[in-house]
């Protein structure tokens, strides 16, 4: 399986605008390796193949780089397995994270996860509602697949503050970004008709 994942990393990369080099697809494999082990207890994936998920859910949270600048820290509302801070935070030795996951056993899984990745000196885990935590200071806020994403919205346009906001989702999400006023841009993902990134200023 981790041969499996590699490949498919290397083979669609290319439609990403990345050259990763092989020390950071081995740590990718080894995240893709941690969610499997632990998926069938915590539900982090929807059921997928290698190829899907080295796209959908380690090139696609890849694509939030080009809107990150040196040093950038994230604040990673529902990360769940881990995405899209923890790929990021793999590829980029300059970026540093605070993972906020409300569910319990999830935020164990990320702790451990990120320890065995090598990434606990520059990644937090705090266990609470985003809500209950203040956003960290001049960190860019993202998002991936909250429960309910279109009506947290407005809490969580509220919570960010004016500072960027990087959102993944799809039509449906678009369609509320829209109706709340704030001024977004787009980016369809590679090999995608309808998944975007959404980014807020």
């Amino acid at each position: 399986m981790r041969e499996a994942i590699k490949q498919a990393i290397k083979q669609n990369q290319d439609c990403f605008d990345l050259d990763l080099a092989e020390e950071k697809i081995e740590l990718l494999a080894e995240h893709h390796a941690l969610v499997r082990e632990h998926d069938p207890m915590l539900h982090l994936v929807a059921p997928c193949t290698p190829a899907e998920f080295a796209v959908r859910h380690i090139l696609e949270s890849l694509t939030m780089l080009e809107f990150l600048d040196e040093g950038a820290r994230l604040a990673d509302v529902g990360p769940g397995g881990g995405f899209p801070s923890v790929p990021c935070l793999i590829v980029r030795d300059d970026l540093t994270g605070v993972l906020i996951e409300s569910k319990v056993k999830k935020a164990e899984f990320l702790r451990s996860a990120v320890e065995e990745l090598g990434l606990g000196h520059r990644a937090a885990v705090v266990n609470k509602q985003f809500s209950e935590f203040p956003k960290p200071a001049g960190a860019i806020a993202c998002c991936r697949a909250l429960d309910r994403f279109s009506a947290v919205l407005p809490k969580l346009l509220k919570w960010s503050g004016r500072d960027p906001l990087l959102l993944f989702g799809g039509p449906a999400l678009r369609e509320a970004l829209t109706g709340s006023k704030r001024r977004f841009t787009e980016k369809l993902m590679p090999l995608s008709e309808q998944r975007y990134l959404f980014r807020l200023e």
